[in-house]
């Protein structure tokens, strides 16, 4: 795995999903999770915990890539056995970070690393691939700074890849994947 090989399969909409001792796995799911800024909604709670924080907690974007990335992988997840993130994805992402076409936004508290979220910045979309969180809500806070800075940069919409609880609650949706590849020019 390599930038050029990420940056050809995000092009057509298809991004990794190893799994330990199986060949690589790439995916183009249908449908496609998607989260419309038009459609965007903060919860209430979720803006009461950004009230909360915002004085002792700072948010950095494209911080440290690699510490975000390798907190994602080392994140256990409930219903799943260790991390679709090999330890050879690192430097592949992280040759896109060095070349602009990776984001990552870090939460620290007291200079500690507690959520991080990353992704892929294609020529026509972003792509938002794993987050983590060590103290509660701080992985929502880092996505929705980072939507805040997608927006910004003139996006409209993210690509979630898939509609998790959390996306669904911001107002994420799923969306078929022919009208996925035609939001991306494929």
């Amino acid at each position: 795995m390599n930038a050029a090989m990420l940056k050809a399969a995000y092009a057509k909409g298809i991004f990794p999903w190893p799994q330990e001792g199986m060949p690589w796995l790439w995916f183009s799911p249908d449908p496609r999770g998607v989260l419309d800024f038009a459609d965007l909604h903060i919860p209430r709670s979720l803006a009461k915990a950004r009230r909360r924080v915002e004085d002792s907690w700072e948010f950095r974007l494209n911080g440290d890539f690699a510490a975000v990335m390798t907190e994602c992988q080392l994140k256990p997840r409930p219903g799943q056995d260790g991390t679709w993130i090999m330890p050879e994805m690192i430097p592949a992402y992280g040759a896109l970070f060095d070349e602009g076409q990776a984001l990552c936004v870090e939460a620290r508290w007291d200079g500690q690393l507690v959520g991080g979220i990353y992704g892929v910045l294609s020529e026509r979309y972003f792509s938002a691939e794993s987050m983590f969180f060590h103290v509660s809500d701080a992985s929502k806070l880092c996505l929705w700074f980072l939507l805040e800075e997608l927006q910004r940069r003139g996006h409209t919409w993210a690509d979630m890849q898939m509609v998790t609880s959390v996306v669904e609650s911001l107002g994420g949706k799923y969306i078929e994947r022919e009208e996925f590849l035609k939001r991306i020019g494929v």
